[in-house]
């Protein structure tokens, strides 16, 4: 008998994604002429904000993408506002600090046009204490904090359409729910698919009352529950096929395998830092949101598209 070979792939559309990746250098697609950058008159009393929240999400993007301290940030920033001819002043790095923490990170997401796959996992990134030589080395500190970074992506564009932030002992299965309402009522979801940490009863619960198909794969042993609603009754079909098929064929059959692709884009958010800089939760929160517009930003501009090769 043979043994199991992985199946090949081969890219489709080589040239256009060869100039997307080109265009994610591009220094030009940070910067727009008509970017409201000083925010009009709030009509209210006291003192006028003067950068309006694209303006401090763009120099924080910029911080994000290239892992720079505040004040280099914006050093940064006012040298290519000069190169460019814009005459637009510069956030110093108190106001980029004090605005990160309340800031509304707008994230550029295109949606689909059809029905909605929703991908679903989590992650963990450090916060604060040593890094991963230091504590092997001398056991590290107790004062190693994580954040977990609940996302969910769509599998027709591989954006990021919702994400959640949270400390390290929030469970994954209670934030589906979570994740479900950041998507539009009027957008319509086809699936969601998600690991055996997300088989719980409020997650499919979660998951039917959006009339989607759940493609979460039921625990060992996993006992039918009661059907008395529509999550309950997806759920026991679920059991019902693994026994019959097995779990490999069940994963191949319910497309389980499409949530690497989630598993996926976790580390290309890792790529842009495996630690926050930021130390309270607040701008941590938004230190994340900033990486995750960053990377619906590159996305966008174009991705592969495979196909079995032989």
């Amino acid at each position: 008998m043979s043994s199991w070979a992985p199946t090949k792939y081969k890219t489709k559309n080589w040239s256009s994604y060869n100039d997307s990746l080109k265009q994610r250098g591009s220094l030009s697609i940070w910067f727009d002429p008509e970017m409201v950058w000083t925010p009009p008159p709030s009509g209210k009393r006291g003192r006028q904000q003067q950068f309006s929240d694209a303006a401090i999400q763009t120099c924080l993007m910029l911080k994000v993408l290239f892992g720079m301290p505040l004040r280099q940030t914006t050093g940064f920033v006012q040298s290519l506002l000069r190169l460019v001819g814009l005459d637009w002043a510069v956030p110093d790095f108190s106001t980029l600090c004090r605005r990160q923490r309340t800031l509304n990170v707008s994230l550029p997401y295109r949606g689909s046009k059809g029905p909605l796959n929703l991908l679903i996992d989590s992650t963990g990134i450090k916060a604060e204490g040593e890094g991963e030589w230091n504590a092997r080395k001398y056991g590290g500190s107790k004062r190693r904090i994580w954040c977990k970074i609940h996302i969910g992506i769509d599998e027709e564009t591989l954006e990021v359409g919702a994400v959640e932030v949270t400390t390290s002992n929030i469970g994954d299965a209670p934030m589906l729910p979570e994740l479900l309402n950041q998507i539009p009522p009027d957008q319509g979801i086809g699936s969601v698919t998600a690991d055996g940490a997300y088989d719980t009863r409020k997650c499919h619960e979660a998951i039917a009352a959006r009339d989607a198909h759940a493609v979460i794969p039921p625990r060992k042993n996993a006992k039918p529950w009661k059907p008395t609603s529509d999550g309950a009754i997806a759920r026991n079909d679920a059991v019902n096929a693994q026994r019959y098929l097995g779990r490999t064929v069940w994963r191949r059959w319910s497309g389980y395998h499409r949530g690497s692709r989630v598993e996926t884009k976790m580390h290309c958010m890792k790529l842009l830092g495996h630690s926050l800089m930021a130390r309270d939760f607040e701008r941590q929160v938004a230190e994340i949101q900033i990486r995750i517009a960053v990377l619906n930003r590159h996305t966008a501009l174009g991705i592969p598209i495979t196909e079995p090769a032989g």
